[in-house]
């Protein structure tokens, strides 16, 4: 019986596939191939999300551990003032009972260590100024570096120095050699530097031309080098300004010539590193005097 069922299947099968025609095989196959190849790009674009996805978690991780250091010297801080506060006010019940301290002077006293306590509020706004500064700058270097993530480190390099965020372009992506001529890459990597600083409009920069310590063959209406470096920073802030829209009051442009290298001009390779283009986000130095002003 089972023989029987078997045979009458397999029968079935080979009348099936006889019943199909070439063309409608050729179809079959050609729509198997279109589907099998949607699904690969599919699977590229999940592993395309799934990278983002992990930067942006590793970029949210190391916000929040900055955080938290941040409130932990902030309770320090707390801490440490409201201590100063009971000393004060022991000290000042002590001096009190003492024959030899008059109530005006008692008076002068707690004032004395009122303007102390008061100091010290003062000092603990400064460094919670500080600390939101770092953040800001912490949170821009994170946005410069998701932009120009694809840019090899050593044409490229973003940092922080004293509070002060520089970002330096190697000539080969801006200029064409000892030219202030950009290349075809320039707009497309400066375009990516502006979506970032066109998000922060309250941040003013400066554009630095730097240039390696060969001399430069006189032409073109330069003469030296601190020709190319100056032509190099006023080309780079119009780009930015004509084709990003760039508030142009934001923006300085200047030339440093050979004179601030990055390593050593007697090899090739440190003659690349040096010449350079930087970009120097420049601190808010009106809001932070602000903050010394004595308080009324």
């Amino acid at each position: 019986m089972k023989m029987k069922f078997y045979t009458l299947a397999a029968l079935a099968s080979v009348s099936l596939f006889a019943c199909v025609s070439p063309k409608q095989l050729r179809q079959a196959e050609a729509r198997y191939g279109e589907l099998n190849g949607a699904y690969a790009e599919l699977q590229g674009k999940y592993r395309n999300l799934e990278e983002e996805f992990n930067k942006a978690k590793n970029q949210i991780s190391n916000l929040q551990t900055q955080k938290q250091s941040v409130e932990a010297q902030l309770g320090t801080t707390n801490t440490q003032l409201d201590y100063v506060k009971q000393t004060n006010s022991m000290v000042l019940n002590q001096l009190k009972d003492l024959s030899v301290v008059t109530g005006a002077q008692a008076e002068s006293i707690r004032r004395s260590l009122e303007n102390i306590g008061a100091k010290d509020l003062y000092i603990q706004d400064l460094q919670g100024s500080i600390a939101r500064k770092d953040s800001l700058n912490m949170a821009l270097v994170m946005n410069l570096k998701g932009v120009l993530g694809n840019m090899d480190d050593k044409d490229i390099n973003i940092k922080v120095d004293k509070g002060v965020v520089y970002v330096d372009i190697s000539d080969k992506l801006l200029f064409k050699s000892g030219s202030y001529d950009v290349t075809d890459r320039a707009k497309d990597v400066l375009g990516k530097v502006a979506k970032v600083l066109n998000a922060q409009p309250e941040i003013e920069f400066m554009v630095e031309g730097h240039t390696d310590s060969i001399p430069l063959i006189k032409g073109g209406g330069m003469v030296d080098n601190w020709d190319l470096s100056v032509k190099r920073a006023t080309t780079v802030v119009r780009i930015l300004q004509e084709s990003y829209g760039m508030n142009p009051k934001r923006m300085t442009a200047a030339g440093r010539s050979q004179y601030v290298p990055l390593t050593d001009n007697t090899t090739a390779e440190g003659r690349a590193t040096n010449r350079r283009t930087r970009i120097v986000i420049l601190p808010q130095l009106d809001q932070f005097f602000k903050l010394l002003e004595r308080k009324k």
